[in-house]
């Protein structure tokens, strides 16, 4: 049987071609067939999920069934007036909602590295959506739920792995209007532009830095452990940048496929990246960069935390709230992408680099006066910036794990 992941090899485009153009017919002249992009996302994730991939789809099935439940449930809960909207009952959602990711993330740590069943493809990007309606629906911004609606949401295949997460409530907007003729002849222009923007990215760059060059560096740098203290060298600089450049291109290549399909299909997924590395500083990267993510983070993890702290009168300074909330948020971040050393260290590291970005911030707002603004100033900033992200790549790679202790 055939098995495709998303965006990685030839068969899958071919085939995201032939299913789309029907669809891609039907926008082009005012009509959206719903019932024709379900099945288009239910023939892709079977591509995804079968073969070898079957109990991971059987796990997908699995979830799909229980996050719809509680959703569902939630809601009918949320908007009946008998009930109140108590707090503890709005827990016991989310720790359902996030509990099979949770088992999914813990599992390696306690069984000797092994991966869970009930783990599959997507399932942190997939959690993410519930979640953020859950919370949505305790505010009242979703007032009802609509189960195909809900599933077209949940498992739109474009973004099914790696993202953008996008929104329920912006997201059914697209999916429950027709653009124009004039847009969508835009949004195919920007969907292939975005498609052959992300072969170069992934398949040209991401392959020269990932797979021909960083390779290389690694060797050189594990060669020179030995010798070097800590085995610094000018070897790991390389793969410092080496590993950083990979990154930005295969990700951010993935995320162009994906928002270039979803524009083909009609629906305008937010984008994840804007050159990030032209950050003056590490809070305008963290705009910049994974920026679904971060957003989703940052609005559902750290607003609210600092309001229920400003609220509840946790502390009395704002600013040290604010700092608590960054080492939550980039705790929680590093938490989610593994339970080791280096991702919980790659957090920590953002958060303290955060909170000085911060203090620096002030301070030159208070010293304008004194602090020489100019283009030297700026492509300075630049240029720090861009290192700090690339030594907490380095740090999250894991390669300094491998360096130092294997």
């Amino acid at each position: 049987m055939i098995n495709l992941q998303p965006y990685q090899n030839p068969q899958y485009f071919i085939l995201l071609l032939i299913a789309l153009l029907p669809l891609m017919i039907g926008l082009y002249r005012g009509q959206r067939w719903h019932c024709y992009e379900s099945l288009i996302s239910l023939l892709f994730l079977f591509f995804i999920f079968d073969a070898e991939k079957t109990s991971q789809g059987l796990a997908l099935i699995a979830y799909t069934i229980i996050q719809t439940l509680i959703v569902k449930s939630y809601c009918s809960y949320r908007n009946n007036p008998r009930f109140q909207n108590n707090f503890w009952v709005f827990v016991l959602a989310i720790v359902l909602s996030i509990l099979q990711l949770v088992i999914v993330k813990l599992t390696p740590l306690f069984a000797a590295g092994n991966d869970s069943i009930v783990g599959f493809l997507g399932i942190s990007y997939l959690t993410f959506k519930t979640v953020g309606m859950i919370m949505e629906i305790r505010d009242g911004a979703i007032k009802e739920f609509n189960l195909g609606k809900f599933l077209h949401f949940l498992l739109f295949f474009p973004t099914i792995s790696s993202g953008p997460i996008d929104r329920y409530r912006r997201f059914i907007k697209d999916y429950d209007n027709v653009p124009s003729q004039e847009k969508y002849i835009g949004l195919i222009g920007k969907g292939l532009h975005n498609i052959f923007l992300g072969f170069l990215y992934k398949f040209l760059l991401g392959f020269l830095f990932g797979k021909i060059w960083l390779p290389q560096i690694q060797q050189l740098a594990l060669a020179q452990r030995h010798t070097a203290p800590l085995g610094i060298s000018i070897y790991l600089l390389g793969y410092m940048y080496c590993y950083s450049m990979y990154l930005f291109f295969d990700f951010a290549g993935y995320s162009l496929f994906a928002t270039g399909v979803s524009y083909l299909m009609g629906i305008e997924t937010p984008v994840n990246f804007n050159r990030p590395f032209a950050a003056h500083n590490l809070k305008e990267f963290w705009n910049r960069w994974h920026m679904t993510l971060s957003f989703w983070f940052r609005d559902y993890i750290y607003m609210r935390f600092v309001f229920w702290a400003m609220k509840n009168k946790v502390l009395k300074s704002r600013i040290a709230m604010a700092n608590v909330g960054y080492l939550l948020l980039f705790l929680t971040m590093g938490i989610w992408h593994g339970e080791t050393w280096y991702y919980i260290i790659y957090g920590l590291f953002h958060a303290v680099v955060l909170i000085l970005t911060d203090a620096w911030l002030r301070f030159k707002k208070r010293h304008r006066q004194q602090i020489p603004s100019n283009r030297f100033t700026k492509y300075f900033a630049i240029f720090m910036t861009f290192n700090t992200v690339c030594l907490s790549f380095l740090i999250f790679s894991g390669f300094l794990d491998t360096l130092w202790f294997k």
